[in-house]
């Protein structure tokens, strides 16, 4: 089954994405992955960013995956494609992460490119980032978490509400480990690990949380953490990763 790519941040994307043509924006979602494909055999087939469950789907994601069933026409399905292994869906699964949505509007799955809250199309010269305004979400009263921009050749980045970014963009990126922790280790990025982690109905202890956070800051945060203007102390800012996992956890 196919992965859908990462989506970077805005300012890590490729520069062709605002180069020219046109944007499709849509809202972004505050949810889980989800992703599903139609076998020969008339069985729906789902699984998660990295895994595909052949077997059965975890308890988490239920409630999504009875809402793709209840509702996918395979008939239709068959009808337009000639081979229907050969196209994955991708979606969210809407269980609660961060953003208290209203669940009597959202629905359980909620398709990337079917349910686009925000089917806008700009041209993409027109379109500055930095004076952007995130809309409100169609899903509750309060904003999106932020915005996906692509353009006609598949290039994708995200846009964040301030109030949901995962690096404090306030602090130096040339910094002590200390500061480059606070900066990268923030109470969102801490949240949003807990929930992932608990996707997968196993427990958010410490050990796993620090070692995932780390592993998403080494991942994201590559360059500059490591091309930067000066060496990185890996061992003190491993130690600092941890004191700030360690405060969420109300162990300092």
């Amino acid at each position: 089954m196919y992965q859908f790519p990462s989506i970077p941040r805005v300012e890590d994307a490729p520069p062709e994405l605002l180069s020219g043509g046109h944007l499709w924006i849509q809202e972004k979602i505050d949810g889980a992955n989800l992703r599903f494909e139609l076998r020969e055999s008339g069985r729906l087939v789902f699984g998660d960013r990295s895994r595909v469950y052949e077997e059965g789907v975890p308890e988490p994601y239920r409630h999504a995956a009875r809402h793709v069933r209840e509702r996918f026409d395979s008939e239709a399905f068959r009808a337009a494609t000639e081979t229907v292994g050969d196209i994955t869906f991708f979606g969210e699964a809407t269980h609660r992460h961060t953003i208290g949505y209203d669940f009597d509007r959202l629905p359980s799955f909620l398709g990337f490119d079917i349910y686009n809250t925000f089917a806008k199309e700009v041209r993409a010269v027109d379109f500055d980032p930095a004076s952007y305004g995130i809309p409100r979400s169609r899903w509750y009263d309060g904003p999106a978490e932020g915005v996906v921009l692509q353009n006609k050749t598949g290039t994708r980045a995200k846009l964040l509400h301030p109030q949901y970014r995962e690096v404090d963009e306030t602090l130096p990126l040339n910094g002590d480990p200390e500061t480059l922790a606070r900066r990268y280790v923030t109470e969102q990025r801490v949240r949003k690990t807990v929930a992932k982690i608990e996707d997968r109905d196993r427990s958010p202890t410490f050990d796993r949380v620090y070692e995932r956070v780390l592993e998403d800051v080494f991942r994201e945060e590559h360059k500059r953490l490591f091309h930067g203007d000066r060496p990185l102390d890996e061992r003190a800012f491993r130690s600092a990763v941890a004191a700030a996992v360690r405060r969420y956890f109300g162990d300092d």
